[in-house]
């Protein structure tokens, strides 16, 4: 039998180590972008990869406004939001050459936000079949990047 280790995600799995406060919150006040993984910083939302990403270039769009529902989100960062998911989908579609995107959000527990007190938008790469059988019946996901590697080349092409 063949072991595929993956001790970054004992942190995920593990509520020994759960951070206390928002993780967005804590990501942008910690001004250390490629240790918090922030990709790029507009004016009203933030873009950071997402820590335990289901495929290779996984961002998320983050208003700084901590805001549990997609209605209370100002005009302004509405706006910022989609205008950056526009230049994801660009960026991902560059970098990664994706069969499809998936943009979305899960606003609220009940319709899976993992952090359901900040909204945010997802926007991942997808490729033909790229949900495995490591994903199916294992509950695993093989990634062939690292994140820091995702980060670099990200912070690059969104400095064009």
């Amino acid at each position: 039998m063949d072991y595929l280790w993956t001790p970054w995600r004992y942190a995920y799995v593990s509520t020994a180590e759960k951070a206390t406060g928002c993780v967005f919150c804590n990501a942008v006040a910690a001004n250390d972008d490629a240790e918090n993984l922030i990709v790029y910083r507009g004016k009203l939302c933030f873009v950071i990869l997402n820590a335990y990403p289901y495929t290779p270039g996984h961002v998320m769009i983050v208003p700084y406004a901590h805001l549990d529902e997609l209605r209370k989100l100002p005009p302004e960062a509405a706006t910022e939001m989609m205008a950056l998911s526009q230049r994801m989908e660009s960026v991902l579609r560059e970098l990664y050459r994706p069969d499809g995107i998936n943009l979305g959000m899960n606003i609220g527990k009940a319709a899976g936000a993992g952090i359901a007190g900040h909204i945010h938008m997802h926007v991942l790469p997808r490729w033909v079949a790229d949900a495995n059988f490591m994903s199916v019946v294992c509950e695993t996901r093989v990634l062939p990047e690292m994140l820091d590697e995702t980060w670099k080349r990200m912070t690059v092409a969104l400095k064009t």
